[in-house]
């Protein structure tokens, strides 16, 4: 995305709370614009709608998504899947509608709307002649 864009990562600049001894995953996201909105998509696999946390606080919009332990029976002969939240924080322009905000959780993807302010949208202008 250009430099000028209405989000910008700034997980990197935010330590996480060392009270909680969980491992931490940062979802990989893929964010599109259009004239009304920017849509937010967050790869979140194995986090139900119901845990996921998503705060708009003081500019920044955080994404924490608690990941549950996976029921199994048996002997586990194979492990690579590793258990842990998601976590990620983005920096969110004023021409976003913060109080618009919208957001989906499902099959593990969760679906941000970031709706523009009617002056940031772009408008067609008329032009007059004789």
């Amino acid at each position: 995305m250009a430099e000028n864009t209405a989000v910008k990562n700034v997980t990197e600049s935010h330590t996480v709370e060392a009270t909680r001894g969980n491992n931490y995953f940062t979802p990989q996201v893929d964010i599109f614009e259009s004239d009304k909105e920017l849509t937010l998509f967050a790869d979140i696999p194995g986090v139900q709608p119901q845990d996921v946390e998503l705060k708009y606080e003081r500019g920044e919009l955080i994404l924490h998504a608690g990941v549950k332990p996976r029921p199994h029976a048996g002997h586990l002969l194979l492990g690579e899947y590793q258990e842990g939240d998601f976590y990620r924080v983005f920096q969110i322009h004023e021409s976003i509608d913060s109080t618009r905000i919208d957001a989906e959780c499902k099959n593990g993807v969760l679906v941000v709307h970031l709706p523009k302010v009617e002056a940031a949208r772009p408008r067609q202008i008329a032009v007059k002649g004789q």
